[in-house]
């Protein structure tokens, strides 16, 4: 009965978006933007997906009270955030469609596993690498089922240890060692909102902290040069291929960890069924391009290492996959090159503010207590959303670890430690004079760099507030989001 309740939810949208797609008199065209109208569409299909999301697991765990109900709200939602979104200016119809894509790959999934019959559910304390065995190894796909190797020893099956690979792992144990340590300790913190969506697909938790590993250390605000972004770093259109963007709040989900991790299996399945399940066609397509990988593959007939593939990639992409399979051999196989990975207590918790504190300030009162190398990252990397220099307002809460949960108790509630960290975040850099070139009388422009944030600037140029700045350049808050390469207009604060 439930395989009817997936179908239309995916029909209707289609038949809406495309019977009423504007073509080359696009919405934008017909009339002037109506950001708050554009945002409103794209949370209800935001709200939407989370609805069907929910119902879908409902259903998988036996519970299927309420969800056909939860399902056909579903349906209407997006059904009518399709029509709204054709008919307003400035609503991309393809954001649309691309949620609706994303939420398809779901419930497909979710339909091999119901017609498994066997719904195993992995006891939270379970070991990392523990392998999948009968039901769960039937209920994942096929693409998924031959790379859930990873997870046993018969790794040397999957990833082919030739010198590429080896020559990768001594990068890893040598110069990169300190990185892969410090990735790996990162990774435990953010485990709880990337695994899953790992878990639920079949996929190898070795894997995924090979991609985190080479592509961003697991940081989360990591962006590079290319503008990709996140702890995967996804560029922005690929992104989007898999409703990852700019949510109704300004907020780029691709530095959600949860999120681009379940973007990131999407992407990953989507290649293993065009290549023929090879992992390594697979990441390369990842950081090369599924156009060129194809080309040069032959679609999958032709493996990662042969010759004619090999040597037509670019060097980034022949160094890319080695580098990833050897970190994900490493994840499984410390032991065997006397590398320790440290051990924290990552267990999930949530403080609720005190006080209006930003990041900054926490991790100043926070100090080492519970974490030797300080809170900083970790407490950046669960709260992504939040400008590290800018007061998030009392009363929030975030996600920390429980051993900064209580050392917050301790330190940064009341105390010298929290009236210390205020004191440092108030403290104002002297202006400078009127006549330096940063500061004109008339205003200024900026390039936002790479690592900048709202807050960084208005000092720069002798703001005492990011106000003027975000007013001028309609940025709203509370998280005053900007992108590097983004122009500002700086008006003067001082002159």
């Amino acid at each position: 009965m439930h395989r009817l309740l997936f179908v239309p939810l995916a029909t209707v949208l289609l038949v809406t978006a495309c019977a009423q797609a504007p073509g080359k008199g696009s919405s934008v065209a017909r009339g002037r933007v109506d950001e708050s109208a554009v945002n409103a569409i794209y949370a209800d299909v935001d709200r939407a997906a989370r609805t069907a999301d929910e119902a879908i697991a409902r259903t998988l765990t036996g519970e299927g009270a309420g969800a056909a109900q939860a399902l056909a709200a579903a349906r209407e939602l997006l059904t009518s955030a399709a029509g709204r979104c054709v008919a307003t200016p400035g609503c991309e119809i393809e954001r649309v469609l691309l949620a609706q894509d994303a939420l398809l790959e779901r419930q497909a999934r979710a339909l091999i596993e119901r017609d498994a019959g066997d719904h195993p559910t992995v006891a939270k304390d379970a070991a990392p690498e523990a392998g999948v065995s009968g039901g769960a190894a039937a209920a994942i796909p096929e693409a998924a089922r031959s790379v859930a190797l990873l997870k046993g020893k018969d790794l040397r099956q999957v990833i082919t240890m030739n010198a590429s690979v080896k020559a990768a792992l001594e990068e890893w144990l040598t110069w990169l060692r300190p990185n892969l340590l410090e990735a790996h300790e990162n990774y435990q913190f953010l485990r709880p909102k990337m695994w899953p969506a790992y878990e639920q697909a079949g996929l190898p938790e070795a894997l995924l902290f090979g991609i985190l590993a080479k592509e961003s250390g697991a940081k989360v605000h990591a962006v590079s040069r290319a503008g990709a972004s996140g702890p995967l770093q996804f560029m922005y259109y690929t992104g989007a291929r898999y409703g990852l963007g700019r949510d109704a709040t300004g907020f780029d989900t691709r530095f959600d960890p949860a999120a681009a991790s379940r973007a990131n299996v999407a992407y990953l399945n989507e290649q293993f069924r065009t290549f023929n399940n090879s992992l390594e066609l697979a990441l390369g397509a990842y950081n090369g391009g599924e156009g060129r990988m194809g080309r040069l593959s032959r679609n999958g007939s032709r493996n990662f290492w042969d010759p004619a593939v090999f040597n037509q990639l670019p060097p980034e992409t022949r160094d890319y996959v080695p580098m990833v399979l050897a970190a994900a051999w490493l994840f499984l196989h410390p032991d065997e090159y006397n590398l320790h990975f440290p051990t924290v207590d990552a267990r999930p918790s949530t403080i609720q503010l005190a006080h209006a504190q930003s990041l900054n300030e926490l991790a100043i009162c926070l100090g080492q207590d519970g974490n030797g190398r300080g809170w900083f990252r970790t407490l950046r990397n669960l709260n992504p959303r939040y400008d590290a220099n800018v007061r998030i307002p009392m009363g929030t809460r975030l996600d920390v670890p429980v051993a900064a949960a209580a050392a917050y108790g301790r330190h940064c509630v009341a105390g010298p430690l929290q009236l210390l960290s205020q004191d440092l975040h108030d403290a104002t850099p002297p202006l400078a004079p009127p006549a330096q070139r940063n500061v004109a009388t008339t205003g200024n422009t900026h390039v936002v760099r790479k690592g900048e944030t709202l807050s960084a600037i208005a000092r720069k140029f002798g703001c005492r507030s990011v106000q003027p700045i975000a007013a001028a350049n309609r940025i709203r808050g509370p998280h005053y989001s900007i992108r590097p390469g983004q122009k500002l207009v700086v008006p003067s604060c001082h002159a």
